[in-house]
Parts: C-alpha cells; sequence; structure tokens
C-alpha cells in the first residue's frame, strides 16, 4: 500500500499532487491507528487512482501536528488542492470510510 517518497515539504507533496490526499496523522504507541492499517489498505485498494493515503507520525512530525490541531489520534484529514477540506477523528471501518470519501472526492 505505502510508497515511500521524499519531499521538500509536507506542502509540496499535497500540492504536487493530481489527485486528493487523504493524511493519517498517527503514532506507533496508539492502539487504534494501529487498527486503520488494514482499513486504510483496503481503502486504497478501492480509491487508489482517486486518492493518495499519505501517512504522518505525529511523533516526528510534531510541527504539523500542531499546525492541523491534531488532538485526537487517529485523525485522518482530507485535501484538495492543498487545502485541508474534512477530517475524521478515531476508527472507521472500511466501509463506511470509502462510502464517506466517495462523496468527497
Amino acid at each position: 500500500m505505502t510508497t515511500k517518497k521524499q519531499f521538500n515539504s509536507f506542502e509540496e507533496m499535497l500540492s504536487g499532487s493530481d489527485v486528493p490526499v487523504l493524511v493519517d496523522f498517527y503514532a506507533d504507541w496508539c492502539g487504534p491507528c494501529q487498527m486503520m492499517v488494514p482499513i486504510l489498505e483496503q481503502v486504497n485498494a478501492q480509491l487508489k487512482d482517486r486518492l493518495r493515503i499519505v501517512k504522518i507520525d505525529t511523533e516526528k512530525y510534531t510541527d504539523l501536528a500542531t499546525q492541523y490541531r491534531i488532538e485526537a489520534l487517529p485523525t485522518l484529514v482530507l485535501f484538495k488542492q492543498g487545502q485541508p477540506v474534512h477530517r475524521i477523528e478515531g476508527v472507521v471501518q472500511a466501509p463506511q470510510l470509502v462510502q464517506h470519501l466517495k462523496t468527497l472526492i
């Protein structure tokens, strides 16, 4: 599912995407965040041509977590054209998440 890429900045990655970007803000110690891994793999399999999924470790990128006011984990933030347009906090099952995202992308 995941492709590791290097970018000079988070903003560069967002603005360089030709599809909406779903950012999963997580931490390794967060149990519910680990539950999202297979869920996001299912979402990616169903929406791979319409959406890019990116994982951001809030422990490593504290400035981004602060900038986007991440207070609960996991938090998913959908970005379109570099701007946050929707956020979801907590675990959401794959069918509901796919259905919800289809209305937004």
